[in-house]
């Protein structure tokens, strides 16, 4: 009998005991990198403001830019303010449940919300849409750059990582805009021994990303380590679904069932969220950070392969999305 087949040793080998033999003495280097990268964002520029969007990315994000700028009482909570505001685009194909989590940590830690609204830049006439149920997530470009207009952001930092999706990886830390909110990935400027170029011209910005070297994994183990509070669809829950060109579509007001298909009850849970229209969840059974990371040891997709409609239109379509400001 092989080992695998003993029962015995299946139950033995539990998510603890899988998480508890991982080395993870590299979240301190990249805790230690992403601190020091937020703290020279705000040192180098006027404007910073964080995206926000209440997912796990930013969460994380969001815990460092309180371990760089404020000062963890005896009962463990952080004290003060952050030094500038976050900043969320809303679609308003948002999950509830990611909205009423965004709302209640921003409450919770005090802090200043600015949101981009698209409804109010379809109402201006500067985002068109060919018909209501159309996906809003490639147009939250135009709301993001209007409000980095309005309010004046010269640098925006965010969750986004390398290992998400090929354009992603080309990104540097610190990623130029110009005066058109647009990337050009054959202009990004070198970094070499820490070393960055933050320059910019009156009407340009900067994107900084303080977890660009982060993988999935590490995200999960750091949430695992610091018990970072997140929305409840990242675990295990009972959702309906629609089985579609190999994903799982949740069945939402703004993504109904096509002619044939058949809704099911399933147990998932999200590796990523974003507007309804694009997002998918996984099956799992997984129902905590710890459970999550034993899981993603064995994935071989990557979150946004895995989960997201809109990259699948073509290798390149997240890349012509970043030059035209998508984040």
């Amino acid at each position: 009998m092989k080992l695998h087949d003993d029962p015995s040793l299946r139950e033995r080998v539990t998510p603890e005991r899988v998480t508890a033999g991982l080395d993870q003495s590299h979240l301190d280097w990249l805790e230690e990198e992403a601190i020091f990268i937020l703290r020279e964002t705000v040192a180098a520029f006027e404007r910073p403001a964080l995206l926000f969007s209440g997912g796990k990315d930013s969460c994380v994000v969001l815990r460092l830019a309180e371990k760089a700028f404020k000062t963890k009482g005896a009962d463990g909570e952080y004290k003060g303010r952050l030094p500038f505001p976050l900043l969320h685009v809303d679609t308003g194909h948002n999950f509830p449940e990611v909205i009423e989590f965004r709302d209640r940590r921003v409450a919770e830690m005090g802090e200043r919300l600015v949101v981009g609204h698209l409804e109010d830049s379809i109402k201006r006439g500067t985002v068109r849409l060919s018909h209501p149920l159309e996906s809003r997530n490639g147009h939250q470009t135009v709301a993001l750059l209007e409000a980095i207009e309005e309010h004046r952001f010269d640098v925006l930092m965010g969750g986004a990582r390398r290992d998400e999706e090929k354009a992603r990886a080309k990104e540097r830390i610190f990623s130029h805009r110009d005066s058109f909110g647009q990337w050009q990935p054959k202009e990004q400027r070198p970094e070499l021994w820490t070393l960055f170029n933050t320059r910019i011209k009156p009407g340009e910005h900067m994107r900084a990303f303080p977890i660009s070297n982060w993988t999935e994994l590490d995200v999960w183990l750091y949430i695992a380590r610091e018990k970072i509070p997140l929305p409840n669809l990242y675990y295990a829950h009972d959702r309906q679904v629609i089985r579609r060109k190999g994903l799982l579509v949740p069945l939402t007001e703004v993504t109904p069932p096509e002619a044939g298909e058949v809704v099911e009850t399933a147990e998932v849970r999200f590796r990523t969220v974003g507007d309804m229209t694009c997002t998918c969840p996984v099956e799992s059974p997984a129902a905590n950070a710890t459970e999550i990371v034993a899981e993603t040891l064995k994935v071989t997709v990557s979150e946004r392969g895995a989960t997201r409609m809109d990259d699948r239109t073509s290798d390149a379509s997240m890349e012509r999305r970043k030059k035209e400001g998508y984040f």
